[in-house]
């Protein structure tokens, strides 16, 4: 079996002198990317396992993964904008050696122990280069998703995991030298392990935009023109304002929808214009499980589109609550098989999810309802439990009503999730305050945006004199009074 950096050299043997990646700052071939991965290992204190990784988005942050992967340790991305709170619990819980950032961030990070990036020189010139230590079942990387026991969860996921989703990425889109993908998602999604990995480990390029285009669509549009970007993959709401525009750059070949469900009307103006695809996979089976191509198909009943059929190295069955597979046309779970099932969570999580047959097979069990169409294809349904999607990003209410809860004005509290006109998910909180007289609702909210990032944040406080129950005692969620929310896209 072969590793993450295994795979690197071989690009760097095939064309070293190849565009690799590039920001606005700066640019780096695949030989100058594996010697400025090998110079920052080698300034590595010790011999590091976990490392932690906020830094800025550009070609010194992508070589820094590299070196990290190279001698065998983890990674642990954070951005650097989210709350200091959130950081901390997340490296103190993953035992990070330490957090590989910038000297901007060292205020914000302080009590943390602090690496930061000093590259000197030419990252093509005398740079010092190192055999890769990695072995295929090495941690890769560990990624905090939300939690149902009321904090973030980090999914650990391994060498040998992301090597088979390169494999399935590159027999589905056939990825080669010349290909651009665009680097746009945080670097706390799985999507942003598809933009890096199965785009560089394939022989493309990665183009990085700066920041304060990403939330302009015609200028982030010119700078995928002009350097010449082909691939991109993010949120279907990313589509959506592509969608809008009267053309899309035509170097572009592929749009990959993940993350979220993707309507027609996101994509109706696009599909004659570039191949697009709709994909589903929870982090915990390595980025995705299924794709769908969208071009020259119907969509459903309901303006979706399927979630297609798994992706090569994984298979994916409709299975009720005892592992028994439904019958044809009836619900059941999404469950997932595979290379791509991670190892687990981190720390001491419940692992449930993720279960070993009696046949010797491992699955993770998605807690997502699906049906299986006539033709093979998957039809994503809905959760099972009470997790939502929220710009593209899973969210469990039982986190966010944790934090809330913990604020001192709060007595009681509980987050429920509902959905506006367009079938889009958003959360509302409802407060019971312990000073009836004085209550400040922003200063709890406040207190909430010191933990959580702003997506996880309700978009609605109701506050209550009392919350109702149900006669065992329980939250009566029925009973709550609804904000109704008009859609907006």
């Amino acid at each position: 079996m072969e590793t993450i950096y295994d795979y690197l050299e071989q690009q760097v043997a095939l064309h070293p002198d190849a565009p690799a990646v590039s920001d606005v700052h700066s640019s780096l071939t695949f030989k100058e990317l594996d010697r400025l991965a090998s110079q920052i290992a080698v300034s590595f204190p010790g011999q590091p396992k976990r490392i932690g990784v906020a830094m800025n988005h550009g070609v010194e942050m992508i070589a820094s993964l590299f070196a990290i992967v190279k001698i065998g340790a983890a990674y642990v991305p954070v951005e650097p904008s989210f709350p200091a709170d959130r950081i901390r619990f997340m490296m103190n819980e993953c035992q990070v050696d330490f957090v590989l950032t910038e000297p901007e961030y060292a205020e914000k990070l302080q009590g943390l122990p602090l690496l930061f990036i000093d590259i000197a020189g030419d990252a093509a010139q005398d740079a010092k280069n190192i055999s890769s230590t990695a072995n295929p079942d090495d941690l890769a990387y560990i990624l905090y998703t939300s939690g149902s026991t009321g904090t973030p969860k980090g999914v650990m996921v391994e060498n040998r995991n992301i090597c088979n989703y390169v494999k399935a990425f590159r027999n589905e889109f056939h990825p080669a030298s010349g290909d651009v993908m665009l680097q746009y998602s945080v670097c706390s999604f799985d999507i942003f392990v598809e933009e890096v990995f199965a785009s560089l480990l394939s022989g493309a390029a990665l183009a990085i935009p700066p920041e304060e285009i990403k939330n302009d669509m015609r200028r982030l549009m010119k700078f995928v023109e002009d350097n010449h970007v082909t691939i991109i993959s993010g949120f279907p709401y990313l589509l959506l304002e592509m969608n809008k525009l009267e053309r899309i750059p035509a170097s572009l070949r592929l749009l990959i929808s993940g993350g979220d469900v993707v309507r027609e009307s996101y994509i109706d103006k696009l599909l004659p214009q570039v191949e697009v695809y709709n994909t589903y996979g929870p982090s915990e089976t390595t980025v995705c499980a299924s794709y769908f191509r969208c071009n020259d198909t119907q969509a459903l009943p309901d303006g979706t589109y399927p979630i297609g059929k798994a992706v090569s190295g994984a298979s994916i069955e409709l299975l009720d609550e005892q592992a028994r597979p439904v019958p044809m046309g009836k619900i059941g779970e999404l469950c997932i098989f595979g290379d791509g099932v991670a190892r687990g969570y981190v720390g001491k999580r419940e692992n449930q999810a993720f279960v070993t047959l009696a046949d010797g097979r491992r699955m993770y069990r998605s807690g997502d309802l699906g049906i299986m169409q006539p033709d093979g294809n998957l039809f994503f349904l809905h959760r099972k439990d009470t997790q939502v999607m929220i710009l593209g990003r899973r969210v469990e209410p039982a986190e966010v009503q944790n934090v809330l809860c913990e604020c001192r004005e709060v007595e009681k509290g509980v987050v429920c999730a509902n959905t506006d006109e367009q079938n889009l998910s958003y959360l509302t909180a409802y407060v019971v305050p312990k000073d009836k007289r004085h209550f400040n609702m922003s200063s709890v909210k406040k207190v909430m945006e010191k933990f959580l990032p702003p997506y996880m944040i309700p978009e609605f406080f109701i506050r209550m004199n009392e919350l109702p129950l149900t006669p065992n005692g329980k939250v009566n969620g029925g009973a709550l009074p609804v904000v109704m929310k008009s859609g907006s896209l």
